[in-house]
């Protein structure tokens, strides 16, 4: 095997590596501080995660009614 490749693959193998680790560490704060919020919410205001998340779907609407509403 050319030695030439052999490292060019070690270089790529570890560049992906080193991606994939700060994908899979920053999905995980941001899961964390998700799960952080909405336990927060339920404890002190007693809002459920199925009530924030039926505010969520309902952003669209709030947005465009927004935007229509000041032209």
């Amino acid at each position: 095997m050319n030695p030439i490749l052999l490292i060019a693959a070690i270089l790529l193998s570890w560049l992906v590596f080193t991606w994939l680790l700060r994908v899979v560490k920053t999905t995980l704060k941001t899961a964390f501080s998700i799960a952080v919020i909405v336990l927060g919410l339920q404890v002190m205001v007693g809002i459920g995660p199925d009530q924030i998340l039926q505010a969520i779907m309902e952003l669209p609407t709030l947005v465009q009614d927004l935007f229509s509403q000041q032209s």
